[in-house]
């Protein structure tokens, strides 16, 4: 497939109401070229489908509220680092780098980009700003993918971003093909056995590879009897070995049938995020004996139980409501394209 078909595919597979859907195909065809993925119907359909649920096809989508969301955070924070009420107001008054007060532009967000930026120029020029901010960005996701910041940070130390950066990785993000790249890298440029591409999309929004963890806790409380959260955490965070989270242990129990020590345990757990987790002795053993058990293979993928939180989600959510949502655009996307 020539370049100029690809884009002609990805154009075919965008809804009609997608404005500069040229632009947009053009975009997204540039992440799979320099990402190496197979421009096929389903990978394009995955990234259109998770495109249109996060953004409705906006490079820095709007959020309704998002000014009163950031006072009551910013609330939130001051009370917890002790600074008074009278002297965050006094910050606010403060003229920003624009000439606006702080005040004035915190009202008037309406994007997270717009937010972030006004974070930035505040933890920068305000005294106490790394204080009440603990030093970094409270906005974590941005751009059309709504990808997390963090993910993109992580992943230009393995590859190559292939455009210039004018500023930030962050700044990246929120643009149309930076968010585009790192999207796509994360819901894509990893390999998963998945025989459903809803999981992918649980794993977009739980973490990748949460769908097969959260089938590996299954299994292990079928073995242990106990009631683990199958949210895809295999290890506690923080990483403390000598801190055990419910699932290592509920597995460690499992330790004198697994042949398998504490510590070599914790090694396993913590190739939660690579696909060599399959191939480790405590993946093995583990279903071979929850096989055994049921009397039949035990599912290798779950959708994560995950109830979503977040001061822009107003509504009870989870996980496994985002993958169906998105499957239902992925299947439109794929009847599009015929």
């Amino acid at each position: 497939m020539s370049a100029e078909e690809a884009r002609a595919l990805v154009r075919r597979a965008l809804p009609d109401t997608v404005k500069d859907s040229v632009g947009w195909a053009a975009d997204i065809y540039a992440a799979f070229a320099t990402l190496e993925i197979r421009p096929t119907s389903e990978n394009i359909c995955s990234a259109v489908a998770i495109i249109g649920q996060e953004s409705s096809f906006q490079a820095d989508p709007a959020v309704p509220g998002l000014a009163q969301i950031a006072r009551r955070e910013m609330d939130k924070r001051r009370e917890s680092a002790g600074i008074p009420k009278f002297a965050l107001d006094a910050a606010l008054a403060l003229p920003s780098s624009d000439g606006k007060s702080y005040g004035d532009r915190l009202d008037a967000v309406k994007t997270e980009k717009q937010l972030s930026e006004l974070y930035e120029d505040f933890i920068g020029r305000v005294p106490f700003g790394k204080t009440l901010l603990a030093d970094r960005n409270p906005v974590r996701t941005g751009g059309p993918m709504q990808v997390s910041i963090a993910y993109a940070e992580r992943q230009v130390k393995t590859r190559a971003y292939p455009y210039r950066m004018a500023g930030s990785v962050r700044d990246e993000v929120f643009s149309r093909r930076g968010g585009l790249y790192f999207g796509i890298a994360h819901l894509l440029d990893y390999p998963a056995h998945y025989d459903q591409p809803f999981y992918r999309f649980a794993d977009f929004n739980a973490g990748q590879y949460a769908s097969r963890n959260a089938a590996f806790q299954s299994a292990v409380s079928t073995l242990t009897g106990v009631a683990l959260d199958l949210d895809g955490d295999l290890v506690a965070p923080g990483g403390d070995a000598a801190k055990a989270g419910s699932t290592e242990a509920a597995v460690r129990s499992l330790g004198p049938r697994l042949g398998m020590s504490d510590a070599e345990i914790r090694q396993a757990l913590e190739q939660e995020g690579l696909p060599s987790l399959e191939q480790t002795r405590l993946w093995t053993r583990v279903f071979e004996l929850a096989d055994a058990k049921e009397r039949r293979p035990m599912a290798r993928a779950l959708l994560p139980r995950i109830h979503l939180q977040s001061p822009k989600i107003t509504r009870p959510l989870t996980t496994e409501w985002f993958a169906r949502r998105v499957d239902e655009r992925y299947q439109r996307c794929l009847a599009r394209d015929g």
